[in-house]
């Protein structure tokens, strides 16, 4: 096992207790700690899901980490308008 196979796994527990982190402060009481949080949840599983990917060799799962990193800050985006009311 060389040294960027064991930096991937040592990536991919950082990420794990960074969603965990961010589930917390997604569970604040209110709404922009919430949409806050899961913004970052969202920055986490897209960054998860290409390390997967690489280590694994899974090809499918960059085209989600792209999408996810697309639509998350499009979807806060438009929640944030519509709690502001436009």
């Amino acid at each position: 096992m060389d040294i960027l196979t064991i930096s991937e796994y040592i990536l991919m527990g950082a990420l794990a207790i960074y969603a965990i982190a961010t589930i917390r402060i997604s569970t604040r009481k209110t709404i922009s700690m919430g949409i806050v949080g899961l913004l970052g949840l969202s920055i986490a599983v897209a960054t998860l899901l290409v390390l997967i990917g690489q280590v694994y060799g899974i090809l499918y799962c960059e085209t989600i980490a792209l999408a996810l990193v697309i639509l998350g800050p499009i979807g806060t985006i438009a929640f944030s308008k519509v709690i502001r009311g436009w």
